[in-house]
């Protein structure tokens, strides 16, 4: 029985000690705000990078589908779906980001820093906490990304592959094909010539 109370106890100062006063809770939220330059890179970045890759076909396609004459348009008109997309898409990132950081960064900063850490690292000094939480970045940036992209997906697929539907139909449309309807799915490649 005194072992039974011995453990309660001690789990019952263990949860005490894990408790952030609030004191460090303000701490952390003040560093999330300071960090907020860095989730909107991380938002704009996840935005453009599928673009970035669409357009790398489109290019592509554009080169080797398109009439000369319709290129410099069709380049435009691309670009400009291209723009739109990530306009649309950035706000998106950056607002679940912005609510997703108290609740997947804050908990790693309060369990990884104490209340005089974070209160250098508000204050940005160049100093060994500055180094502990450069080493910590990744988990941080692990945690948030893994969120953040599991809750914007279902919202940016549709978008994306919108997108992506409409530069193959600009693309068809420009080089003449079927005047930007999508290719027919399901066709067949012709039948080999039987050999005697």
């Amino acid at each position: 029985m005194k072992r039974i109370i011995a453990v309660a106890l001690m789990t019952c100062a263990t949860l005490a000690s894990a408790q952030s006063s609030p004191a460090k809770k303000e701490l952390v939220a003040k560093l999330l705000v300071l960090q907020q330059p860095g989730i909107d890179n991380m938002a704009k970045s996840i935005a453009e990078r599928p673009v970035v890759q669409l357009m790398q076909h489109a290019g592509n396609a554009l080169q080797s589908q398109v009439p000369a004459d319709k290129r410099e348009a069709t380049a435009k008109t691309l670009q400009a779906d291209a723009q739109k997309f990530v306009e649309e898409a950035y706000p998106v990132i950056r607002d679940q980001a912005i609510k997703l950081a108290p609740t997947t960064v804050g908990p790693v900063l309060e369990e990884k820093f104490n209340e005089d850490e974070l209160r250098q690292l508000v204050a940005w000094f160049e100093s060994p906490v500055n180094k502990k939480y450069q080493q910590v970045g990744p988990e941080l940036q692990s945690a948030m990304l893994k969120k953040l992209l599991a809750e914007a997906s279902p919202v940016l697929d549709p978008k994306l592959q919108a997108l992506q539907q409409k530069m193959g139909n600009t693309l068809r449309a420009a080089a003449g094909n079927g005047a930007g309807k999508p290719a027919a799915s399901g066709a067949k490649p012709p039948a080999k010539a039987a050999s005697k």
